[in-house]
């Protein structure tokens, strides 16, 4: 039996009207989740506020409330407790209801605007070659030990973050590697967990429609390693200038990598390949199936994280070298007419620089490159001049196309895309809506030895136009259009 003050234990109250002594059943931020017994917590949302949601929660059964505004009408026999911050509370009573979990592993949290899911697979995928169970929270999945579940936000809400990390302990999970979003972080779903460790990858333009400044944007990225504990480790990267100014304030132990700067952890680019990389990792020389700088950043973070958690030197290298490439993220095919289609995730500005420099520095400039790229609806507008800037003047050939429009017209985010191409690039540009003719074209224009890029969606199994989601894999769709004209 659980009763409500026990899973209050550690939140901040404001006022209690009732009794903290009833037994509850379950915990939930939406209403029409709610039961007989259970706790109703009203959350101020970006689309609607669960304040709203009170009487309909009472009505289907909820035994206490947990809100910032108590309501006009309190019902006898419910528990109304009053909170500063709702989501804060929220995110403290998921840990208690779950038997705060993240005490019962080593918890590794992943931060930065680019890198985070490679980090956070490709350490979950190391570790599990080196014989630990081991948990996953990321974009493309969540994973208990061998079990595989579908993500639906990059950083879930606190209660599933909880629920998630309670199984794992029930499996047995040692290590668990969690992707943390600035939007987790300032929604406060990582409250209440405690963390073994923290990694900070790089900062740059995304976002921007949520957090409204960079500053903003940087701070709530600092907030995360403010707040972990003097036991955990702080791991950044110091290439990037907002590198020291993540740990300026943390308990944690500091460390630091780099590929340019002197640091705890050094790597050098011996050999960039589009079968791999070389590097010379801390004097020692390793070969990774990973290709281009910004992942030798990645097998880099991956290498120090995996040491700083105890593991020996040579199993790490020997284990870097078995690592493959997470879904969309510069995953690459061959086609029979010798045409390389690459599908990467890159949606910002910066993303989309260094795949298309890791391209350019690797290929022999005798054969086209030819970018298919998009921007997202309903999101930050400023980067889209950029992106058609960078991924015009670093291409053969661009098609702008949608990415997933959402509730914006595909043909006004392409004009918004066009208005940062320079004038000497013009005549290098095709815009087409319709992604997958854009797709289609990419490959007609191809001739053999010519590499394509679809940047934008990788992982994405789906496109979303007008409120509805339709499939759509861009990998799928370059691969059999690419048999199709060569047959």
């Amino acid at each position: 039996m659980i009763l409500l003050k026990d899973i209050l234990y550690k939140v901040p109250l404001d006022s209690v009207v009732g009794n903290t002594s009833v037994a509850i059943t379950n915990l939930h931020f939406d209403s029409r989740l709610v039961a007989l017994n259970d706790v109703f917590v009203a959350i101020r949302g970006t689309q609607s506020d669960g304040h709203e949601y009170i009487i309909k929660a009472v009505e289907k059964g909820a035994i206490a409330v947990v809100c910032e505004e108590l309501p006009e009408q309190i019902i006898h026999g419910v528990t109304y407790v009053k909170v500063v911050d709702s989501a804060s509370a929220l995110a403290v009573m998921s840990a208690n209801y779950y038997e705060n979990p993240s005490h019962n592993l080593k918890l590794i949290g992943v931060t930065g605007t680019n890198g985070k899911t490679t980090i956070a697979s490709l350490l979950y995928q190391l570790f599990e070659k080196a014989g630990y169970t081991v948990g996953l929270l990321s974009t493309v999945k969540i994973v208990v030990a061998d079990q595989e579940f579908k993500a639906t936000h990059t950083t879930p809400d606190s209660l599933t973050i909880n629920k998630y990390l309670a199984q794992m302990n029930i499996a047995g999970v040692e290590y668990c590697f969690m992707e943390v979003s600035s939007h987790g972080i300032h929604q406060k779903r990582t409250e209440g967990l405690k963390f073994a460790g923290g990694i900070f990858t790089n900062l740059s333009h995304d976002h921007l429609d949520y957090h409204n400044t960079f500053a903003e944007y940087r701070d709530v990225k600092k907030k995360f390693f403010d707040e972990l504990p003097k036991d955990a480790f702080a791991l950044v990267n110091v290439d990037d200038k907002n590198g020291p100014i993540m740990v300026q304030n943390t308990k944690a132990k500091k460390v630091s990598y780099a590929l340019k700067t002197v640091a705890d952890f050094k790597a050098q680019i011996l050999e960039n390949q589009l079968s791999g990389l070389l590097l010379k990792i801390n004097d020692q020389e390793v070969w990774a199936r990973l290709i281009g700088s910004f992942n030798a950043y990645n097998l880099l973070a991956i290498y120090a994280t995996a040491e700083l958690l105890g593991l020996e030197q040579i199993e790490i290298l020997q284990l870097l070298s078995q690592l493959e490439s997470v879904s969309g993220r510069f995953q690459y095919l061959i086609s029979e007419g010798n045409i390389t289609a690459i599908v990467d995730y890159a949606h910002t500005p910066d993303a989309l620089k260094n795949v298309l420099e890791t391209i350019n520095d690797i290929r022999t400039k005798n054969e086209q490159l030819i970018t298919v790229v998009g921007a997202g609806g309903d999101r930050d507008t400023t980067k889209r001049p950029k992106m058609g800037h960078i991924a015009s003047a670093l291409s053969s050939k661009t098609i702008f196309t949608s990415d997933n429009p959402r509730s914006e017209d595909p043909n006004t985010i392409i004009e918004e895309i066009e208005a940062g191409v320079e004038p000497q690039n013009f005549k290098k540009i095709i815009s087409i809506a319709d992604r997958k003719q854009a797709i289609k074209t990419a490959c007609q224009l191809a001739n053999p030895h010519d590499i394509i890029l679809i940047a934008g969606k990788g992982h994405e199994t789906y496109q979303e136009i007008k409120g509805e989601r339709f499939d759509f894999d861009d990998y799928k769709i370059v691969e059999e259009t690419l048999k199709q004209l060569e047959k």
